[in-house]
């Protein structure tokens, strides 16, 4: 059974920084595309950003770009969100996510593509 296990949320004033962490269990991790949601109340789950399964492709929103970067640590089953420069429309449930296709395959920004999920870590940007 596959299990991710997400942590490094919290409480962080505008302009600061936080490091997100996934670890996954239950099937070969460096197998399978990895990548990062968030869901803000009221609104619907959007994609932040992926990576590939060998980790040298990544992609991201245009929210994201130039602020975020997605890596992942295939020898620690653990795939990384470092976010820079937060601002308050960044707070949201983050959730890490799990490609459930063909191993080897590219990652998509399409939430349906991805079948495994963690439980997800609160972000909250202060202004």
């Amino acid at each position: 059974q596959v299990q991710l296990v997400e942590s490094g949320g919290g409480l962080v004033q505008a302009g600061g920084s936080l490091r997100l962490s996934c670890t996954a269990s239950g099937r070969t991790f460096s197998n399978y595309a990895m990548g990062w949601f968030r869901q803000a109340p009221g609104k619907e789950r959007e994609f932040v950003a992926a990576i590939s399964w060998s980790g040298a492709r990544t992609y991201y929103a245009d929210s994201a770009k130039g602020r975020f970067t997605i890596s992942r640590d295939n020898a620690r089953n653990t795939v990384y969100l470092q976010m820079n420069s937060l601002k308050p429309e960044d707070t949201a449930v983050y959730y890490c996510a799990g490609d459930s296709g063909d191993p080897f395959t590219e990652p998509t920004t399409n939430y349906h593509t991805y079948g495994y999920w963690g439980q997800g870590t609160q972000v909250t940007v202060s202004s």
